[in-house]
């Protein structure tokens, strides 16, 4: 089995409030302090197969313009999601199945380039899209428990997709097993792996009570198997995979500093942090009461993004 990042985005941060926050309030937490950024998915060989771990941001997706003010920044744009693929040295026509952790357009956005993949979402969330075809596989959990997991579904031998629900309704994860260790994907568990060993949710969820239950499961876990924590916004996911490392939550290593972020002029459109839906201001939002031609920055504090109803501090200028 060999397992690679798809890597997208990088030299981004998040602040401690984001990714700590969805507990104890953003208030208790420092937002001077910051974490590095970036956007990777991953994939699995097994040698017969080409296993998708997620696929992205959509292509057409604008760059996000640095805010030291913005909760999370991903990011510069490394390559779109196919380039990067390529990079990794396979082409979409290899792909045999995708396994999508979740809906969010980070996880789900290149779906559309994998004609003949099967993919593998959880019900919730692929209503939630509105995904539908022959090639969607909207997975049961039939197979039982995986360990201190409640429900599972093997997808081939040593790759399991577990019900992991918080994050959104249909949040899963993914745990692959080689040499003797167990790799897990996770999606959006946590945003950085400071707040796996903090013990710490993040401020984005759709039912905080399973988020909460979902990371204790996840904690459960490492404490009693030797785990790979593979992220999807921290360097640390792709640094974790290219040197092997276990998780050992009773000794949090060092934080690395986040690097020098270039700032650049904002285009007046605004990105949703969370499902990544742009606010134009020359579009509006109609169907909301917000005539065309309105800037975000006169938007009304009741306003939330129209596809995931997040407020308008979940959005970054692009």
């Amino acid at each position: 089995m060999i397992i690679k990042a798809v890597k997208l985005y990088e030299n981004g941060f998040m602040t401690q409030p984001f990714a700590f926050g969805g507990e104890d309030g953003m208030d208790k937490f420092d937002a001077s302090i910051k974490y590095r950024s970036s956007l990777q998915n991953y994939l699995i060989d097994t040698g017969k197969e080409v296993i998708l771990i997620d696929t992205g941001m959509p292509k057409e997706y604008p760059d996000v313009a640095p805010d030291e003010n913005a909760m999370i920044y991903m990011g510069s744009r490394v390559k779109d999601y196919v380039g990067a693929l390529k990079e990794a040295g396979y082409e979409p026509e290899q792909v045999t199945k995708i396994l999508v952790t979740h809906k969010h357009d980070d996880h789900s956005g290149e779906l559309r380039s994998f004609k003949n993949a099967k993919i593998y979402i959880s019900p919730e969330d692929a209503d939630a899209i509105k995904l539908g075809g022959d090639n969607i596989i909207r997975v049961e959990y039939t197979d039982g428990a995986y360990y201190n997991f409640p429900a599972c579904k093997k997808i081939v031998d040593g790759v399991y997709f577990i019900e992991a629900k918080g994050h959104t309704h249909g949040n899963s994860i993914i745990i692959a097993e080689n040499n003797g260790k167990f790799y897990m994907f996770h999606g959006d568990v946590t945003y950085t792996d400071e707040a796996l060993y903090q013990n710490k949710l993040s401020v984005v969820y759709e039912d905080v009570e399973k988020a909460r239950k979902t990371l204790d499961n996840v904690r459960e876990f490492i404490k009693n198997h030797p785990t790979v924590y593979l992220s999807t916004h921290t360097p640390l996911g792709y640094e974790n995979l290219e040197n092997d490392k276990v998780m050992d939550l009773d000794n949090q290593p060092e934080s690395i500093p986040v690097g020098k972020i270039e700032f650049k002029a904002p285009t007046g459109k605004y990105i949703c942090s969370v499902c990544g839906f742009i606010y134009d201001p020359e579009i509006g939002d109609e169907a909301n009461g917000i005539a065309k031609g309105t800037p975000f920055e006169e938007l009304p504090d009741s306003w939330r993004c129209p596809r995931c109803k997040q407020g308008k501090e979940k959005f970054n200028r692009a």
